[in-house]
């Protein structure tokens, strides 16, 4: 008890000590030529108009404060379609087009299976980034004809063609890869191809002058009075030692607060941490010591810092105080705000508890936890895919956030979809282990932040946004931990352990499986773990299994390290 009110008081000055670290972002506001924009047209005030005929196929581009570029009608689509997701606020404007290769003239030489999507904005503000410079990009010599002054850059697997236009910056973005093409790859020569298709064909459809009036003031950054007792976070950039993409690098320190939002777990606690590198994690494939586990609680260690470490997702500091940021952590995803130019690109976090189907589970059992929006917005989504994107366009504020790890199947079935608007704290889906398939991760969301530069969208540290929500969330100011600081010693509590055998109801009331699973999942039945001290089967069968396990992984491994996990869509 005596413990616990000495670590309270040393809370509660350090929190006071902290209480004005966090940074407000800087950004850029663009003055919108709407007298050259209507001279172009050859009509004092062609708007009204333009809107009229252009909002049943892009509701609400009368909200636009910047003139609106689309390819438009049928005409000059030259192959694009549009797809269910415009959105025009104060901040300007995004929309999404996809195009199919195969059946487009000119371009049908390219294998690519899948749809192309094209993200294009139109930016009433861009952001400052006071970390690594952005890429300059490229003059485009056979487009500055029509775009004065157009560059291209290839960012964070992005290639970007930016331009000027009435004042304004545009920004078109494709993912792609810098590689040769394949069948299920796009490269970014391909990418090249269908950007300027695109480039070629923009119109002037639509904006509103009245819409834009005068460049909105970030506002002041509130935290809650009361200090929490308990809820306590490691200083932005502070990774486990030896987990940043370099071993001798750390992560980004960045105290920027990019957004006002409302945190994405339903409900307190949560806990923001590694699910990589901390227990049961795979260490990113960095190396695990010893290289197999087989049994829950045995203990290994990664092999790029040692930290002692054990195979049970239900264990110690997994759910509990304090946070720690994993921005930068090793990944192979490029980050531009990362010092290694690569890493994790968002934050790993773990909702209230695990549930174990018995004493003996070392895995946590999904869906029990809600996951909502963050804020006021627009869904950006396709069918199948595994990423929700919520894009937010205010007067002070354009920002996306990413989910990932949520179930495909449930959020085609709740129509998470392009096109669908939310308002904060409006429930998105269930916490899951998702990742190419079921149980493909631990039992955590992934949520990452970009915001719009003179380049386009990019990542950015999303942890003390983060931390902000969570003050807001529990109405309480957390402590910041920092390099010295003493740290609190764990208290997770201990595991939900399940009836076996009984149905559990979903946070929805949704009938499930004994497993806990939501009946739309049909799972394939689980077979017992081939663990290193298996003694019941030949030599020769154990060899075999163990093979092809590790044959599976091996494949596994490679498919994660190509796959399109971030495709606009």
């Amino acid at each position: 008890m005596l413990r616990a009110i000495v670590f309270s008081l040393a809370l509660m000055s350090a929190a006071a000590a902290a209480a004005n670290e966090m940074a407000l972002p800087r950004t850029t506001a663009a003055t919108p030529d709407w007298l050259m924009a209507a001279a172009s047209l050859g009509e004092n005030n062609p708007f009204p108009a333009l809107n009229n005929a252009a909002d049943s196929r892009f509701p609400g581009i009368s909200k636009s404060p910047v003139p609106v570029l689309l390819p438009f009608d049928k005409d000059v689509l030259a192959g694009f379609q549009a797809t269910n997701f415009f959105q025009a606020g104060p901040a300007g404007y995004d929309t999404v087009f996809a195009l199919r290769t195969a059946d487009t003239p000119g371009l049908s030489d390219i294998a690519y299976r899948e749809p192309v999507y094209v993200l294009l904005s139109g930016l009433r503000f861009t952001y400052d980034l006071s970390g690594p410079s952005l890429p300059e990009g490229e003059p485009v010599k056979e487009l500055d004809g029509l775009f004065p002054g157009i560059r291209r850059a290839l960012h964070e697997s992005y290639v970007r063609y930016s331009f000027t236009r009435y004042g304004v910056t545009y920004v078109t973005a494709i993912y792609c890869r810098d590689t040769r093409p394949r069948a299920k790859i796009l490269s970014c020569k391909q990418a090249d191809r269908v950007a300027d298709r695109l480039l070629r064909v923009l119109k002037l459809v639509g904006g509103n002058p009245d819409a834009a009036g005068p460049a909105a003031e970030q506002p002041p950054i509130v935290r809650p009075e009361k200090v929490s007792s308990d809820f306590s976070y490691f200083s932005p950039g502070n990774l486990i030692p030896g987990t940043g993409r370099q071993p001798q690098l750390s992560g980004r320190a960045d105290d920027t607060v990019y957004a006002r939002l409302r945190f994405p777990m339903k409900e307190a606690p949560a806990f923001a941490n590694s699910q990589s590198f901390n227990n049961w994690g795979d260490c990113d494939f960095t190396g695990r010591s010893p290289r197999r586990l087989g049994r829950k609680g045995m203990g290994y260690a990664c092999k790029v810092n040692g930290r002692p470490l054990v195979f049970d997702e239900s264990a110690g500091r997994n759910y509990a105080y304090p946070w720690r940021d994993n921005f930068c952590e090793h990944r192979n995803f490029f980050v531009g705000q990362c010092p290694a130019g690569e890493g994790h690109q968002g934050q790993d976090i773990r909702p209230s508890d695990c549930a174990l189907t018995n004493q003996g589970a070392d895995r946590c059992q999904p869906y029990r936890h809600e996951i909502v929006a963050t804020h006021d917005g627009m869904i950006l989504r396709a069918r199948k895919q595994e990423a929700v994107y919520l894009f937010i366009n205010t007067a002070d504020t354009h920002v996306r956030v990413r989910y990932m790890h949520m179930n495909p199947k449930l959020l085609d079935a709740d129509g998470v979809l392009s096109g669908l608007t939310m308002k904060a704290g409006d429930r998105l889906g269930l916490v899951a282990n998702y990742n190419e398939y079921e149980r493909g991760t631990t039992y955590h969301l992934h949520f990452d932040m970009q915001v719009p530069t003179k380049i386009g969208w990019v990542f950015v540290n999303p942890y003390m946004t983060l931390v902000n929500a969570y003050e807001q969330l529990i109405g309480a100011r957390g402590t910041e931990l920092k390099d010295g600081d003493a740290v609190p010693p764990a208290v997770a509590a201990a595991p939900v352990i399940l009836d076996a055998g009984a149905a559990h109801a979903a946070v929805t009331g949704a009938t499930q499986t004994d497993a806990g699973v939501p009946s739309i999942i049909r799972l394939p039945s689980e077979k017992p773990r081939v663990t290193v001290d298996s003694d019941d089967r030949p030599r020769k069968k154990l060899r075999k299994a163990r093979a092809h396990k590790q044959k599976a992984r091996k494949t596994r491994i490679a498919h994660r390290k190509a796959r399109h996990d971030h495709s606009d869509d």
